[in-house]
């Protein structure tokens, strides 16, 4: 083989924030308070759902799995990040870099899949209330959430091994700041059409499909909306869904524009920037959106906080 003689890559170096060296101490404040505050309000939002049996419902239910799953997702990115903002040099192995991307591809997925599941739970809500208790029991709540991190675990497990099964002999310098798949892909030595054809396949999977599902739900949700007599009813009935098209609109919009455009299109620097977009400041974002913004929420927040002063006192 032609690269017989040439070193077996062992580590990969990050690059990502190299044109921003001097803002690179003012980046890691910015990111840690943002982190930061992404983990308290998580933690406020599982920590009241699960406290106030008022929010035992199977939306509420599926916002915990939500802020769950980002929780686990930006612990997947950020801490590594920050770690490297501060070091001179900004390495990760091998293995470790197949685990991140495992790990983010398996979330990430899992997310829009779960996304899909939240979808048909307002459909239910919306366009058959008389038997949503029945359609959208316990149950059926944890199997669509047990589907999503099996459809989101199989794309990542294709993907991570058809990766780093490629040889890497060349450079190890990932003009990005975490493993992501086409940064790290650039780096082979050799891969084929086929495998930019598989991971293509499976990205149109993991996104295109949940949005078609979401589509279709929301299709059914608008013509019973548009059915109610009342502009009041309406206005009410789709601010229910409201949270939940801002996320989508986000979370797809980006994922969209990085996996699934043509790789002759591909842009270091701004795939850096939409990718901080979407792996820090999204996840900043829904818990305000979803749920903060919530009346219902901010009602069982204040019920849960009484509740905590008292038995404290």
């Amino acid at each position: 083989m032609e690269w017989a003689n040439e070193t077996l890559v062992t580590e990969f170096v990050f690059l990502g924030f190299s044109s921003l060296a001097g803002l690179q101490r003012l980046l890691f404040a910015v990111f840690l308070l943002v982190y930061l505050f992404m983990l308290g309000t998580n933690a406020i939002i599982v920590s009241t759902i699960v406290l106030d049996r008022a929010l035992h419902t199977p939306m509420y239910f599926f916002l915990g799995v939500l802020s769950c799953s980002e929780t686990c997702y930006t612990f997947v990115i950020v801490p590594k990040m920050l770690v490297d903002l501060l070091a001179q040099k900004k390495t990760i192995s091998f293995l470790g870099c197949a685990i991140q991307m495992f790990s983010f591809l398996f979330l990430g997925c899992s997310h829009s899949f779960l996304l899909a599941a939240m979808g048909y739970d307002r459909y239910v809500a919306i366009c058959d209330p008389l038997r949503y208790t029945v359609l959208m029991g316990h149950g059926v709540c944890v199997g669509l959430v047990a589907a999503a991190c099996a459809c989101g675990f199989t794309v990542a497990q294709i993907i991570t091994s058809l990766v780093f099964h490629l040889p890497f002999h060349s450079s190890n310098q990932l003009h990005h700041f975490f493993c992501d798949i086409f940064p790290v892909l650039k780096l082979a030595s050799h891969h084929s059409y086929l495998s930019q054809l598989v991971v293509f396949v499976l990205g149109v999977f993991a996104l295109i499909i949940p949005l078609l599902l979401i589509l279709v739900s929301y299709i059914h949700i608008i013509s019973a909306i548009l059915k109610i007599p009342s502009s009041v009813g309406r206005y009410k009935t789709f601010s229910t869904c409201a949270s939940h098209l801002i996320v989508i609109t986000v979370h797809y919009g980006c994922a969209s524009f990085i996996y699934l455009r043509p790789k002759s299109n591909y842009s270091t620097s701004q795939d850096t920037l939409i990718s901080v977009f979407y792996t820090i400041l999204t996840p900043l974002f829904n818990p305000m959106i979803y749920s903060l913004r919530n009346k219902e929420f901010k009602s069982a927040l204040q019920r849960t906080m009484a509740q905590t002063s008292c038995l404290v006192n």
